[in-house]
């Protein structure tokens, strides 16, 4: 493979599809010459002999089509072509279409150096000299720098909409006009150049248009064409592209987590019957409006714990017509909708639309001090307005559920945060549809249906209860009067946040500049190993200059003036709380010295859950993408050169910790394993159907598996690095329903099936003044430690740095409690007993076993206490058990 194709893929973060078809994109350039007027026939003979899905480039030079599902990243990729081309094989000439003006001006935006989602951040040879954007309101104005070698690489943007409005009744277009300054027209210019290479944004919105005509007489050397959707609708039916190169469709991206889980919402024993259009439209905007109201809390709560940007979400209502977009509006503004809440949060987006700052809010709805939190629109919005805070859709317009479907989820697919978070409310995208609910349900469970919809159904305490968000920040922090930086819309701090230590405000002013001081040593482990060192005399005096240094001394004199009182005093004191309720909690890398290898230990794969029915031919088409016939020809013309075997390894070789030419063997020995299983109750012929049909799925089935057995080492070992020896305790963020009581931890709820719903409080030994349990087991285990332990806490994501690998890959693992007792800290997880022996729990405990172990050895090395991990079964978790009981078990 081209070592630009791996080099450009790294620094640009390419997902897996991306990747893919960049290494497409390479293999392209092997079979086909890039040059001018090329011999179409041979060009695409030779392209028949790898992908037999090209039967015609459909073009007048050779083209090609990525079909990628929406959300993937189809700008990013275009920016991985460019520079591909650019720096593999010297092109310096590129012409990128857009369907549209909105498609084209994100564009040229995200074309632009120094723009937020610039496509070519990362590539060093464009640092310096990027290359020249040139677009079809610049074109005459910056000819003079086209002879220019200092712009070797240059990209011209057009709108193929402008150009089509231009070529109505047979007018040839402003691109071709004379430009005085070279002579020639800058279509004339393009069309001569030899390195040419077309790119086509949404190629489906305009294969047939006058306006592609007319760029056909450009001749480019290459044409590749991005969409998410390679078909052309006619009055028979859909079309499917005859040069589908690539095709990675919505439900891949869904489960390969690329996207939003869509989601079609309606209410528990909801009955259309008997109800009027208004009334069932009414509905659907009022639980829509409450959905939307509880997302937002909980991607509040999210951007606490995790330290993230705040997402401020949105709703998009499809309207019927521009008249009932009106009179929505007017509902929605008016004071007897939610109180008024809405009336400066909602715009109206339609044909009727001419205010500029209606346009102008549309752009900006990601940005989250934007106040618009309702869109009103006529149409499904189009390709190329891509946002990633659209979570709520209502559609008011009749449509069938395909359509529904179709063109509702594109819009809101992508996420936020650019992968998934974890947590079910804000990795989905939720479609109201009350009255078309089974229709939709129906719909997507059809075997062609491209995406599976997930169904939530809410429930009336959901409808009428708003959500809300309680900070518990950590005692120490409300004993030194600190606030949390995240307060926002639907937050407030707890009132059970313990008393401040320090009530005159210069004494509270002392004490946190005493903790910043303190959290400086948290990055020297060498001066500060753990928080006992810092009753060291000489450390406090030091610490006690350095607040003086800080606080002008004034202003020490005016707020300190009062007697037995000393900024000495206070430091001290301040150290001494910072002791009391902390744990020390080193921050521990674990580098790998010298070269690295890594590889997977030979197994016996589990198998008795892999039984795939035999494959009928008309089942055979249920599994493919609409009109793709050429794995149906694999079977009619038998390759006995490609085995069974291959066709597994072939799928395992996809994977990016997978390295053939190292693991061949074990591949091979994998492949033959799945296929011996098949052999015991398929035919040769329905084994080949089924590993053609299911080869990824299969992957994918031997992958996970494999997890279990990789491994790495290093030919100098590892080292250990303690970056922290200890760690500020982060704040927690909890969703509750306004009205429901925090309740005593000693107290077993009545509902413990939904234990995750209530809030406890009335500890004295927790770090924290609240907590939350996700099982009865948890609080009985609170208990336990409330009686035994020093102190403890539940920890909240990014307060340890422990990663364990999955079949997803690397992921961060928090543990449930952790404790401190006389002589041992305690790292506690209570799971099921039929999860003790899960696979990931196992790989959870391995990882929290060599956290514990390194930072053991870290301790006891500056005279503190060992570390011990116990994984506790809830079966056995009761108030009779003691601390130390628990590791006996």
């Amino acid at each position: 493979m081209n070592r630009h194709v791996n080099a450009i893929s790294g620094r640009l973060s390419l997902r897996a599809p991306q990747k893919r078809s960049l290494e497409l994109l390479d293999r392209v350039t092997e079979l086909i010459e890039l040059q001018k007027n090329v011999d179409l026939e041979v060009a695409l003979n030779a392209m028949r002999t790898e992908f037999p899905s090209i039967s015609d480039f459909e073009r007048e030079f050779p083209s090609v089509c990525f079909s990628l599902a929406t959300g993937v990243g189809k700008t990013r990729l275009m920016g991985a072509f460019v520079a591909y081309l650019h720096l593999a094989h010297g092109i310096n000439n590129f012409f990128i279409l857009a369907p549209s003006l909105t498609v084209y001006d994100k564009l040229v935006t995200d074309f632009t150096p120094g723009t937020p989602k610039y496509v070519f951040k990362g590539i060093a040879e464009f640092s310096t000299t990027p290359p020249e954007i040139i677009t079809g309101e610049t074109y005459g104005e910056r000819v003079g720098t086209l002879f220019d070698d200092a712009y070797t690489c240059k990209i011209n943007v057009f709108n193929i909409s402008k150009i089509n409005s231009e070529v109505r009744g047979g007018k040839a277009p402003k691109i071709k006009q004379l430009s005085e300054y070279i002579g020639i027209s800058y279509f004339e210019y393009l069309s001569a150049l030899p390195d040419l290479v077309l790119l086509m944004d949404e190629s489906h919105r305009y294969r047939a248009s006058a306006g592609v005509r007319a760029i056909n007489e450009l001749k480019p050397i290459l044409g590749l064409e991005l969409t998410a959707t390679p078909f052309i609708e006619t009055s028979r039916g859909n079309v499917l592209f005859k040069n589908i190169i690539y095709d990675y469709p919505l439900a891949d991206a869904m489960a390969d987590s690329f996207v939003k889980e869509p989601a079609v919402v309606t209410r528990k024993d909801f009955s259309p019957i008997g109800m009027s259009s208004e009334a069932i439209e009414s509905m659907k905007l009022s639980d829509g409006i409450r959905l939307h109201e509880s997302v937002k809390v909980d991607l509040e709560t999210y951007a606490i714990e995790a330290g993230r940007p705040v997402v401020k979400p949105f709703i998009l209502i499809i309207a019927r017509d521009t008249s009932h977009a009106g009179l929505l509006l007017h509902n929605i503004k008016s004071n007897s909708f939610f109180e008024g809440r809405y009336s400066d949060k909602v715009i109206q987006v339609d044909s009727s639309t001419k205010e500029d700052e209606v346009i102008n809010r549309l752009l900006k709805v990601e940005n989250s001090d934007e106040p618009t939190e309702i869109v009103i629109h006529v149409n499904m919005l189009k390709e190329g307005w891509d946002v990633t805070n659209l979570y709520t859709i209502i559609p008011l317009r009749a449509a069938n559920a395909r359509t529904l479907i179709e063109q509702s989820i594109g819009r809101g697919l992508r996420l936020p945060y650019g992968k998934r978070t974890g947590m079910a409310s804000i990795d989905r995208l939720n479609i109201i549809a009350h009255d078309k609910f089974q229709e939709i349900v129906d719909e997507a469970r059809k075997p062609n249906s491209s995406i599976r919809i997930k169904l939530l159904m809410l429930d009336q305490e959901q409808l009428t209860r708003k959500a809300e968000i309680i900070i518990s920040q950590s005692s120490l922090a409300n004993h030194l009067g600190l606030n949390p930086s995240l307060l926002i819309n639907n937050t407030y701090l707890s009132e059970l946040n313990t008393t401040p230590i320090f009530t005159k405000p210069g004494d509270q002013k002392v004490a946190q500049i005493t903790y910043s001081i303190i959290r400086k040593f948290e990055n020297q482990p060498n001066v500060v190993s753990h928080l006992n060192y810092l009753l060291d005399p000489l450390i406090q005096k030091d610490i006690a200059r350095s607040v003086r240094e800080q606080l002008p001394s004034s202003q020490l004199e005016l707020e300190l003036n009062y007697p037995g009182i000393s900024v000495e005093d206070i430091v001290s004191r301040t150290i001494k709380t910072v002791n009391q309720q902390s744990i020390d909690i080193p921050f521990i890398l674990v580098i790998p010295k010298g070269q690295v290898e890594s590889g997977f230990n030979s197994f016996g794969l589990e198998l008795s859950s892999l039984k795939y029915p035999p494959v009928s031919d008309d089942l055979w088409i249920q599994h493919l993408r609409t009109g793709k016939r050429d794995v149906i020809s694999l079977i009619d013309n038998d390759d006995n050169e490609i085995t069974l075997e291959k066709l597994i390894v072939e799928a395992l070789n996809d994977f990016d910790d997978i390295f053939y030419e190292q693991q061949s063997d074990l591949l091979f020995d994998l492949a033959g394993q799945t296929i011996r299983h098949l052999q015991t109750y398929l035919s040769y012929e329905d084994i080949r159907k089924v590993v053609l049909v299911y080869k990824k799925n299969i992957g994918q089935f031997i992958h996970a598996q494999m997890q279990k057995h990789a491994w790495t080492k290093s030919d100098s070992g590892y080292e250990v690095i303690v970056n922290k020896g200890f760690t500020e305790l982060k704040p927690s963020a909890y969703k509750i329903l306004q009205g429901d009581p925090i309740i005593d931890y000693q107290i077993s709820p009545s509902d413990k099936s939904n234990m995750s719903k209530y809030l406890f409080k009335g500890f004295s030994k927790c770090l924290y003044a609240i907590q939350k349990f996700d099982s009865e087991a948890e609080r009985i285990l609170s208990v336990i430690l409330e009686r035994d332990a020093i102190k403890w806490f539940k920890p909240v994501r990014g307060q340890f740095q422990i990663s364990y690998r999955d079949e997803l890959g690397v992921s961060e693992y928090q543990p449930d409690f952790v404790a401190e007792a006389n002589d041992l800290i305690y790292m506690l997880e209570a799971k099921r007993k039929s999860e003790i022996d899960a696979a990931v729990v196992l790989a959870k405990k391995h990882a929290a076993e060599e956290w514990c172990s390194n930072a053991t050895e870290y301790a006891l090395k500056h005279n503190g206490k060992r570390w011990i991990y116990v994984l506790v079964p809830h079966d056995v978790i009761s108030e009779n058990l003691t601390l130390s009981g628990l590791t006996t078990i």
